[in-house]
């Protein structure tokens, strides 16, 4: 069934699976995919032309912004916009919620997407693997009204698909509407994306960490002891486990999903909530590790059930292969009870 599968076929032949099947969510997803393979043809150009480097600005989290994030979140926003097939964007390169006005059908389309248009971005001066990642949401206000900020502070569990673009030796598009996860990798001489990966699913646990350690010091003292827990000898259950960390979400998230491991970015001293966000990072990858078998949480609380604050909130993150996010959990709730986020 799935041999030499295109994207668009597989679409076509799940739509009556999709929340709401008006043939509205396929047109977006169809959308996702041009803006990627947009993108992609400009990453490559990395070290060719002058797209890598600061871009001399900095976004609403404080951080500066590298000339392939806005030229990636421009992308994707002009693709969606021209397309006339999203009522509002939400981004974490843009300081509030785009409304999309201006066309047709731009009060009445029924979706608003939010995104990080390039994760890991600062990886791309040193040729490493970067990605985008995607996240859709069924709007809560009227149809025919402006979009609000309401839209898009919804739970993660409410989120009618999510998806990643990784930028790698190849490049794949993975994604889920809620009924599993499939992975499409890009045909560049003819720029077609092909069904690779059906059914993606976690093993149920790994032999791989993914964390920052060089912030060890700065840690809860659950996860420093998860961390010792990790590196003990202990070969009846497979110990220690090894550690991998990339520095790109996608790239680190994607190789956990197919070899078995957990991905953490934990509370600090210096980031007591974390730092990755919420809406743009940590519910979409939430929603794909859960589809794939896997568990997503702040360490205490299921990501997917968070209730958002804000648009650029920020929350502690474990994600991965089952029983090793509950491991970290127990480890968690045992010794850092005390500094349990609070949103």
């Amino acid at each position: 069934m799935y041999k030499h599968m295109t994207l668009g076929e597989f679409i076509i032949s799940k739509q009556k699976e999709f929340k709401y099947s008006s043939g509205e969510l396929s047109r977006l997803i169809n959308s996702i995919r041009l803006a990627a393979k947009v993108v992609n043809h400009e990453i490559r150009k990395a070290g060719l032309v002058d797209i890598t480097g600061d871009a001399g600005k900095v976004n609403v989290q404080g951080e500066n912004q590298q000339k392939l994030d806005v030229l990636a979140n421009e992308l994707f926003k002009k693709n969606l916009v021209n397309r006339d097939i999203v009522c509002g964007i939400a981004s974490e390169e843009e300081d509030d919620f785009v409304i999309i006005s201006g066309k047709e059908n731009s009060n009445k389309n029924r979706y608003v997407l939010l995104m990080d248009p390039l994760d890991g971005s600062s990886n791309i001066d040193v040729n490493v693997s970067v990605g985008t990642i995607f996240s859709i949401y069924h709007r809560v206000s009227p149809v025919g009204t402006p979009v609000t900020k309401e839209d898009f502070l919804q739970k993660g569990r409410e989120q009618v698909a999510a998806g990643y673009v990784a930028y790698g030796t190849s490049t794949m598009l993975v994604f889920t509407t809620g009924n599993g996860v499939n992975g499409f990798t890009l045909n560049p001489a003819i720029g077609t994306f092909y069904l690779s990966h059906p059914n993606m699913k976690y093993p149920e646990i790994g032999r791989v960490y993914s964390v920052s350690e060089g912030y060890f010091t700065h840690f809860q003292e659950g996860m420093k002891r998860f961390l010792v827990y990790c590196k003990e000898l202990a070969p009846e259950d497979n110990r220690p486990y090894t550690a991998r960390y990339i520095g790109s979400m996608v790239a680190d998230f994607h190789r956990n999903m197919i070899k078995g491991g957990v991905y953490i970015y934990p509370a600090t001293a210096i980031d007591p909530n974390g730092k990755l966000r919420l809406l743009y990072e940590c519910n979409p990858m939430a929603f794909i590790c859960e589809q794939a078998g896997g568990k997503a949480s702040d360490g205490f609380t299921r990501i997917l059930d968070i209730k958002p604050s804000e648009l650029h909130q920020r929350v502690p993150f474990y994600c991965g292969s089952k029983l090793l996010v509950e491991k970290a959990e127990e480890f968690m709730q045992k010794y850092s009870e005390e500094e349990k986020p609070t949103y």
